[in-house]
């Protein structure tokens, strides 16, 4: 029709669109410099990490990896709260190379709170140094500690759920798989956060999202090339790629997190489907207009604090 103009690529949140119009474009492969994008995570994430929270206590501590390794995890308790408290494994995102904190990240600190519960923060093992299995198989390793050694955390063992967001949302629905495979720990909920779960470029979402100032196809693609090596090829494990299991009965109550401007939408919300024909528990939250990790962008946005209230909620109920 005359007069009518090309739309934008994406159309964000109006309480976003001043944000997405002030980011530059994103490089077009991320993890070309691995350092760089470690050390540009840490400095987005600076502003949302105060020298201390007064809200938990904090005990760093080692336990042994699966390969003879040492795994670093931070033991996060709410500040005052005495005997048996439900557990939460935080699994960190960041596209399973890069993420890591000098501290609790905010997640794992409001999960704490919000659920009244012991979260263990585990720096796991990242890519392309390690690729898969060892970072999957050191969050497993920590399950099996959190379990074994839940007395002594002031843990009930029957109430332990795992969460994490993008790659932390792929390793928390993996262990669900292991734990139910080899009869391994309960776990009680699964809190899925924008999560990375397909290897395959077969969504619409994944073809849709193009703009480079945000996380887009072309990046998740280099993201799983990173975790499974350049020459990775058409039989992936369900253990590395969840979506690709083909029995989900018998896995925990899950929430699923997706947002309408994420290449990773359409498979999350496939998974939450699949979840749901096997008869699993499932709530389902999908955010129009946001992107990947938007709360870490506009963290004092209206939206990203509905966003984190929302997924906190869930997780405190299905814990209490």
């Amino acid at each position: 029709m005359p007069g009518r103009t090309t739309p934008p690529a994406v159309r964000p949140h109006p309480e976003l669109a001043a944000v997405l119009g002030q980011l530059p474009p994103r490089p077009a492969d991320p993890y070309a410099d691995i350092e760089a994008v470690r050390s540009g995570f840490r400095q987005l994430m600076a502003p949302l990490m105060p020298a201390h929270d007064p809200r938990v206590t904090v005990r760093e501590t080692t336990l042994p990896g699966p390969d003879g390794n040492l795994l670093d995890v931070q033991v996060l308790r709410p500040a005052g709260a005495e005997g048996v408290l439900p557990g939460v494994l935080y699994l960190h995102g960041g596209g399973f190379a890069y993420g890591e904190l000098d501290g609790p990240s905010p997640m794992a600190r409001h999960a704490c709170v919000a659920a009244g519960a012991v979260v263990v923060n585990v720096h796991y093992r990242l890519a392309p140094e390690h690729r898969y299995p060892a970072g999957v198989e050191d969050c497993y390793a920590t399950l099996e500690w959190m379990a074994a050694t839940a007395d002594e955390l002031g843990i009930d063992r029957e109430r332990i759920a795992v969460t994490g967001a993008s790659a932390g949302g792929n390793l928390s629905a993996a262990l669900c798989l292991m734990a139910r495979d080899r009869q391994g720990p309960r776990i009680a909920f699964q809190c899925l956060l924008i999560p990375c779960l397909d290897d395959r470029d077969r969504t619409a979402s994944r073809r849709r999202i193009a703009d480079p100032r945000i996380i887009n196809g072309t990046g998740i693609a280099r993201t799983w090339d990173t975790y499974l090596g350049p020459g990775r090829g058409p039989d992936t494990p369900a253990y590395a790629a969840p979506a690709r299991a083909t029995d989900l009965t018998g896995l925990p109550p899950a929430y699923v997190l997706t947002c309408g401007l994420d290449p990773l939408r359409d498979e999350g919300l496939e998974y939450a489907r699949r979840l749901m024909e096997a008869d699993v528990p499932v709530e389902v939250r999908d955010v129009p207009g946001a992107w990947h990790f938007f709360e870490a962008y506009a963290p004092e946005s209206g939206l990203a604090r509905r966003t984190t209230d929302h997924w906190l909620a869930a997780l405190r109920t299905a814990l209490n």
